[in-house]
């Protein structure tokens, strides 16, 4: 996957985050099938996008940067007083500093992941994994509905992440959402364990 996907993966989360304003929907309830807030999610996937482009930049082989906030904690936080507006241009500002990192690097360029040393593509599907299943899980409590992901960047994640996923059985979507322990597909039960592959192919 290329930076440009990483911006898009923000930018349309940012703005449906701009469509749900604070005095509309709940950002203190509990997102879709975890434990955190809706708002702690967010901040979550702003944490990933900019410990990822850090790792990008750093160009690290051996490990993850040894960077953490107070207390061990996530280095981003969002001013929870700034509203659905400050995380949508918060989002936006993620995704583009990782985008920017991912951009200056060759293609041969190296980083650590935990699942296995990626290249930039593999840490552009990375994150744009990030945006679009927490997005989805943010989307869906907020609105008490499935929500609906961008089909390509769904695709995209699909072919670099899950090689071999069983795309003849649904949508990218809902084989993203089953891929990712989020849902069922016909004769697929709900996964309880999954992970990425972003190990260079």
């Amino acid at each position: 996957m290329t930076p440009d996907d990483v911006r898009h993966a923000a930018q349309w989360l940012a703005e449906e985050l701009r469509a749900r304003p604070e005095d509309v929907v709940d950002y203190d309830r509990t997102a879709q099938g975890l434990r955190w807030s809706v708002w702690r999610t967010l901040e979550h996937v702003l944490d990933d996008l900019v410990v990822d482009a850090l790792q990008v930049a750093g160009r690290v082989r051996d490990a993850y940067l040894p960077l953490s906030g107070p207390q061990g904690q996530e280095l981003v936080h969002c001013d929870r007083a700034s509203g659905a507006e400050g995380m949508a241009a918060s989002l936006e500002a993620c995704g583009e500093l990782l985008a920017a990192a991912l951009q200056v690097r060759p293609a041969t360029a190296r980083a650590y992941h935990p699942y296995g040393e990626t290249d930039p593509a593999g840490y552009a599907a990375l994150g744009v994994l990030e945006v679009v299943v927490h997005g989805w899980d943010v989307l869906s409590a907020l609105d008490d509905e499935v929500a609906d992901l961008p089909e390509d960047l769904c695709a995209g994640v699909l072919s670099r992440l899950f090689p071999g996923s069983p795309t003849e059985l649904g949508t990218a979507q809902e084989v993203l959402l089953w891929q990712t322990g989020r849902g069922e597909l016909p004769g697929r039960g709900r996964l309880s364990r999954w992970r990425p592959s972003p190990e260079v192919r």
